[in-house]
C-alpha cells in the first residue's frame, strides 16, 4: 500500500490517493472514500461518462453518478508497470495531477512493491483491424487497432504553433521494449496559453501550472527548464493514449495508430473494437515463450 497527495489539475482541490493490491480478476477499481456511502468504479469502456480534457469514468457511464476524473495518466503508469489488479482509494473526484506526467506514479507504485500473482496474464488480443475516424482536411482525426503479436502505440500530432512544430511530431513506442519509464513516463500535459485563459474562464485547469504542464505561448516554451525530451509532446500523447487503451481492462496485443487523437477518439475506438465479437478474443500464455518478447516477466524496477 502506498500514499500520495495531491491537487486535481482542472479542479485545483487537493485529494489524497491510497493504492492498494487486489486479488487476481479484480482488475483496477477506483474507490470514492470522501462519500457518505463509499462508491466503486470498476475501470472499464463503458465506464466512461466524459472524454472532455480527461477521460472520467462513473458507475456504468452514468454522468449524473459519482465519479473519477482526469484518470489517464495513473493507468498509463499501471500499463507500464505491467499491473492488472489495483484498488485505489480516492477523497474526490479527480485523480492528483503531480507532475503533470506518470512518473510520480510510477515511483508510487514500485515504492510499494509490485507483487506476481498465481495466475496468467490475460490479454485482449486484436484481430482484425478496427478504425474510427472524425472530421474532413484539417479537422480529420483517426485512431486505428491492428492485430500484432505484441503491442505498439504510433502516433501523429499536428498544432499550428511554431513551437510545438519544431519538436517531433511522430513517435512510436514498443510496450515490449520495458522502456516506458525511461520513454514515456516523464512527459507531460502540455498546454496553450490562450486555451488556458479559455478554460479557466469556463471553471477548468484551475490547478495548473508550469510545475504541473508544459506551457507554450505563440512561439515558445513558458517553463523555465525547457523538456524532458525533445519530442516531449507527442509522447505525452502516447503516455495518454496508453492510459486510454488501458481502460479496456487487459493489456492489449495490437498496433495502435492515431492521427490527431485524443481521449474522445480512444474511448470510441475501443468501444467500436469490444461492439465486434469477430474483432478480439481473450488470451492467455501458459507457456511464457509463447507470449510476445517483452510480456512474459514485470517491467523491471527504476
Amino acid at each position: 500500500m502506498t500514499r500520495a497527495v495531491g491537487v486535481g489539475i482542472h479542479s485545483g482541490r487537493k485529494v489524497e490517493l491510497v493504492l492498494r493490491p487486489a486479488p487476481v480478476n479484480t482488475g483496477i477499481v477506483f474507490r470514492r472514500t470522501d462519500l457518505a456511502q463509499p462508491v466503486d468504479i470498476p475501470v472499464n469502456p463503458q465506464a466512461v461518462c466524459d472524454t472532455r480534457m480527461a477521460t472520467t469514468i462513473s458507475p456504468g457511464g452514468d454522468p449524473g453518478a459519482p465519479k473519477v476524473q482526469t484518470i489517464e495518466h495513473l493507468l498509463s503508469a499501471c500499463a507500464g508497470l505491467g499491473l492488472d489488479n489495483l484498488r485505489i482509494d480516492i477523497s474526490a473526484d479527480e485523480v492528483p495531477i503531480l507532475d503533470g506526467s506518470a512518473a510520480s506514479f510510477v515511483f508510487l507504485l514500485q515504492s510499494a512493491g509490485i507483487e506476481l500473482q498465481d495466475a496468467p496474464k490475460r490479454f485482449l488480443r486484436v484481430k482484425k483491424p478496427v478504425e474510427v475516424r472524425r472530421g474532413e482536411g484539417k479537422r480529420l482525426m483517426w485512431a486505428r487497432l491492428e492485430p500484432l503479436h505484441g503491442y505498439t502505440l504510433s502516433f501523429e500530432i499536428e498544432f499550428d504553433n511554431p513551437a510545438v512544430a519544431a519538436t517531433g511530431s511522430r513517435y512510436t513506442f514498443d510496450m515490449g521494449s520495458h522502456a516506458y519509464k525511461r520513454e514515456i513516463a516523464r512527459a507531460r500535459t502540455f498546454g496553450m496559453t490562450s486555451d488556458i485563459e479559455l478554460m479557466r474562464s469556463r471553471g477548468l485547469t484551475l490547478g495548473g501550472n508550469m510545475d504541473n504542464a508544459i506551457v507554450v505561448d505563440d512561439d515558445k516554451v513558458l517553463n523555465a527548464e525547457g523538456l524532458r525530451y525533445d519530442d516531449e509532446f507527442v509522447k505525452h500523447k502516447i503516455l495518454d493514449a496508453i492510459g486510454d487503451m488501458q481502460v479496456a481492462g487487459h493489456p492489449l496485443l495490437a498496433a495502435y495508430t492515431s492521427f490527431k487523437g485524443g481521449h474522445a477518439l480512444n474511448n470510441e475506438l475501443l468501444r467500436a473494437l469490444l461492439a465486434d465479437p469477430t474483432a478480439y478474443d481473450y488470451v492467455e500464455f501458459q507457456d511464457p515463450a509463447q507470449a510476445p518478447a517483452g510480456f512474459a516477466e514485470l517491467a523491471p524496477a527504476w
